[in-house]
């Protein structure tokens, strides 16, 4: 693979007291197409995943247990209120933990768990008000919009993690499987658990008082599971301006992967040949900067600039993944830009809340250029990163091509803090 680069910077720094490194998170999310979970039950495991994800998103409990028996009832955390907490002692007979990422463990200033995930609790229970102030960095942020940004949370100033009881999860038990099960509804990852007050079989126990009930292995497996089963569902010619100035055509093709979840597309300008590296952009989906123009970020700079440069040069790739906010979603992303109003920059951000700093994965764009006919690519970006992944997931990446833009007065910050903190090549 060649770079032609020049003038890259140093090493980027990366912060060492985090409980998981940022290299370590990169290198697991980039093996995340080889990594030892438990085994899917497609397709029905990728429908459960799907209903459940739904039912968290219209603040209902659902249930989740892993191999060794244990079953959990779950809520995102963002929607425990009262209400839901007499529900959850009516049906389990216990007040609830709440199960955190460690990145937001670390933010509390917990010991770093041995696994992704910290479940914490209080011998009298955990209130709705201490739940939110624990899962949430803007609760405290917005009761006081004068506070120091960087000032310690006040769950933990007030003395909250004082009696607050912690301990780690385990790889793929139940507890990991309700905060990813977070992630995938977009929510902010952290849960709300309580035990299942039976040991018999989780499925029926859930049915009989009306929940929806997930496998944790289904669970861990269902953002390889998507990419996996992608297929076209859709196409069609779009004149593109810059393109049609160039005298080229352009196709859009829509992948749907079969739990129905979000499409991703593939435009493809010309008429690129299989058989030599084709020139692609890889872009995720980035609601304010591709639509809106905002200033804060350069992707819709990106977006454009890809489309000139494969148009100029006659043919060539830009998948368009539906992975806004580098994988947090566009509500998460909302809340890390009032994070980053407060101070934070945009690496900070997502770990205030609770997120790695990137958890976009790249399987779905593998997938998309082997069922369009491509494997060697020449690809546009600043971001070592896309490169290994790509090569990870099976494409073979020829060349990194800059695709680097003029900054602004709003980006500046932005773009510098991809450079020193997460690598990216300007």
């Amino acid at each position: 693979m060649t770079d032609t680069t020049r003038n890259a910077p140093g090493d980027p720094k990366h912060g060492d007291d985090a409980p998981e490194s940022r290299d370590a998170a990169r290198d697991r999310r980039l093996d995340l197409s080889r990594r030892d979970a438990p085994a899917t039950r497609e397709p029905r495991a990728q429908k459960a995943v799907d209903r459940a994800a739904g039912e968290l998103r219209r603040g209902r409990p659902v249930v989740t247990g892993d191999g060794s028996g244990r079953g959990l009832v779950l809520l995102g955390a963002e929607q425990f209120d009262a209400r839901r907490l007499a529900d959850f002692r009516a049906l389990c007979g216990t007040d609830p933990d709440l199960a955190v990422t460690a990145r937001r463990a670390a933010v509390l200033g917990l010991p770093a768990p041995a696994s992704n995930v910290m479940i914490l609790s209080r011998a009298d229970g955990l209130d709705p008000d201490l739940v939110m102030r624990l899962a949430d960095p803007l609760v405290d942020a917005l009761a006081d919009p004068a506070a120091d940004p960087k000032a310690e949370p006040a769950a933990k100033t007030n003395g909250d993690l004082a009696d607050l009881d912690h301990r780690p999860a385990q790889a793929f038990d139940a507890w990991s499987a309700a905060v990813a099960l977070t992630k995938v509804a977009r929510l902010l990852p952290a849960a709300v658990t309580a035990a299942v007050p039976y040991d018999g079989d989780l499925e029926n126990w859930a049915k009989r008082h009306d929940l929806m009930f997930v496998d944790a292995g289904d669970v861990f497996r269902q953002r390889l599971d998507e990419a996996r089963t992608l297929t076209e569902v859709g196409a069609a010619r779009i004149p593109l301006a810059v393109a049609q100035q160039d005298g080229v055509e352009a196709k859009v093709h829509a992948f749907r992967p079969a739990d129905g979840a979000l499409e991703h597309l593939a435009i493809v300008i010309g008429d690129p040949q299989p058989g030599e590296p084709v020139l692609i952009r890889v872009h995720s989906e980035c609601f304010t900067g591709d639509l809106l123009g905002s200033l804060r970020c350069d992707c819709g700079d990106q977006l454009k600039g890809a489309i000139a440069e494969i148009s100029a040069a006659g043919s060539g790739i830009l998948l368009y993944l539906a992975q806004e906010g580098r994988g947090i979603g566009l509500v998460n992303k909302l809340r890390a830009y009032e994070l980053q109003d407060r101070g934070f920059d945009t690496i900070d951000a997502n770990e205030q809340l609770g997120f790695d700093a990137d958890e976009r994965i790249y399987l779905p764009a593998a997938q998309m250029l082997r069922l369009l006919g491509y494997s060697d690519v020449r690809l546009l970006t600043n971001n070592p990163e896309k490169v290994t992944a790509l090569e990870r997931c099976g494409i073979t990446v020829a060349e990194r091509v800059p695709h680097a833009f003029p900054s602004n007065e709003h980006n500046e910050s932005y773009l510098r803090t991809k450079a020193s903190r997460a690598g990216h090549l300007f």
